[in-house]
Parts: C-alpha cells; structure tokens; sequence
C-alpha cells in the first residue's frame, strides 16, 4: 500500500510562519520604533509631552532630531550608577538563583518520573499567582516582626528584629523567589536528556560523584545553564517592582529611573533614550550567546 505524503494547503506555510513574525512585528518592532521616535524628540508642556520629529514649516516638512537626550545620560553620572547598580543586581541574583535552581533542577531530573511531574508542578505553581502578590506576601515575611523575624526569634537564633525590608537584601530574596522558576526550567529540560551511563562509566573507572559531576555534568549541561542565566539576568536588569517594594530607596535600578523620568518629570524624550540604551545592553549577551550555539552547532556537524 502506497502512503502518499500530506502536502501543504496552498498558503497554509505562509501562514504558520507569518503568524510570529506578525506577532514580533506588532508588539516589539513598532514599540520599538516609537520609542526610538521619541528618543530624539524635544520635551515640551503638553500633550504628548515630546515634539514630533517631522514637522511641517513654511511649506516645507522638515526632520529635527534631538541628540542632547542621549548626551544628557553620559553627562549625568546618575544614569551611569543605575546602569552599574542594575547589571550589579541582576548578575548577583543570577548567581544565587543558579546556586538554588541547579541543584533543584539536577534533584527533579534524578525523580522517577511520577515525582518528576509532582515536582516541576510544585515549582512552576507559584507563577499561577499574581507577581504583585507574591512579592506583597514577601513584605510580610521580611518586615520588622514578620514571620522570618518571629521564626528566627522564637527558636533563639536572634534577640532582636532584624531589618531587612527594604534593603537590597530584601530586593535579592524577591528576584531569586520570582525569577526560579526560569532557571529551573531550562536546567530540567536540559539534565533530563542526559545519559547516566556516562556516569556510570566514570564510576567504573575510580571517578568520585564529585568528579563525575565536575567533568561529565556540569560541561553537558552549559546550554541549560547559559540559556537559564539569559532567562533570569535579561529581566531582572529592567525589574523595577521588586526594588521598588522590597529594596527602598538605597536599591537604584534602571526601571525606578525610567519610571521616575517617565511619570514624576514626564521628561518622555530621556526616558525613551534610557530604554534604548539599556535594550542595546541587553541585546550585546544574547547576540553573543546566539553566536557560541551556532560555533557549537557547526563544531558537531563537522
């Protein structure tokens, strides 16, 4: 019996594949534009609180763009210090969550696969909640006599409240609380396709669980783990509810500037040239990350 191939509708590929570059193209290429637009625009008082940049003038349309937005952040040192403190916040809570996420994610992945499913629901079910709640429910636990404050007295290890609301401290706890799930996933699905008979075979040959893990593990999961830090560091450097309710006012990011320059100054013109800046930061790891799987990907085909 001849099996003949299903063939595509006519348009159905177009279809499938315009559907995310549509996707892409409404809600991330055009916000992008305007916000490029307003990057160079004038402030004025009104609304919209920015000039257009074409402008029609004596008969004649004319392009005025304004550079003085992306100069003012090389010359006001704030901006510098939020893009410094940012990155600095992001790449801690990056590590501490890779610190948690690796050996949860390793755990789930030795589980039979009954527990697996148990497991990885039980990690993803907090982001059924609202992400404002959750880091509401966090001001309870780390507030002066909260429920950290009362455990931690009434089994003796403190005498004292501590303070931690409100303190960067506070602004790591809630970024690795949130943001684990993203590590952990990635991690999972990559320790999941492991072959434990590699480990096996360096048990064999006299390696320790440590060795095993240092020279077998460890290097085949780099793509999970690379892919798990992109996940958690790319959001977490434009994060501006968690500082904004945990951290207090000695956690400076770029998100409180953009929402302070945004709605306290409504300065839109800066704003939009503070987002850009920090989208072309952001893009220079993932551009570099996209290059190391395709090296990758060429040194296994050859």
């Amino acid at each position: 019996m001849k099996v003949t191939p299903k063939r595509w509708l006519p348009g159905t590929r177009a279809t499938v594949i315009g559907i995310p570059y549509l996707w892409l193209l409404l809600f991330f290429a055009v916000p992008f534009v305007i916000i490029l637009m307003i990057s160079f625009a004038h402030t004025q008082v009104g609304s919209p609180p920015y000039t257009w940049l074409l402008q029609y003038v004596d008969g004649a349309f004319s392009l005025k763009l304004n550079l003085e937005n992306y100069l003012q952040l090389g010359r006001d040192q704030q901006y510098l210090l939020a893009y410094l403190s940012s990155f600095k916040i992001a790449f801690i809570s990056t590590a501490l969550t890779l610190l948690v996420g690796y050996p949860m994610a390793y755990a789930i992945a030795r589980m039979s696969p009954s527990a697996r499913n148990v497991a990885m629901m039980l990690v993803v079910l907090p982001s059924w909640t609202s992400f404002l709640i959750r880091v509401y429910a966090w001001m309870g636990i780390l507030d002066r006599n909260g429920l950290l404050d009362q455990l931690l007295m009434k089994i003796g290890v403190i005498d004292e409240p501590l303070r931690l609301l409100y303190t960067p401290t506070a602004a790591y706890i809630g970024i690795v609380y949130c943001y684990l799930p993203f590590m952990v996933l990635p991690l999972y699905a990559n320790l999941i396709k492991h072959d434990h008979r590699l480990l096996e075979a360096a048990y064999d040959l006299g390696a320790r669980p440590w060795q095993a893990f240092m020279r077998i593990t460890l290097p085949l999961s780099r793509a999970g783990v690379i892919a798990g830090c992109m996940l958690v560091m790319i959001p977490a450097v434009g994060e501006f509810v968690i500082p904004e309710m945990l951290g207090g006012p000695d956690t400076l990011m770029i998100g409180r500037v953009l929402w302070g320059e945004f709605f306290n100054n409504r300065n839109w013109p800066v704003a939009s040239a503070v987002a850009v800046v920090m989208l072309l930061l952001l893009m220079l790891p993932i551009v570099l990350f996209n290059r190391a799987q395709q090296r990758e990907l060429e040194g296994r085909q050859a």
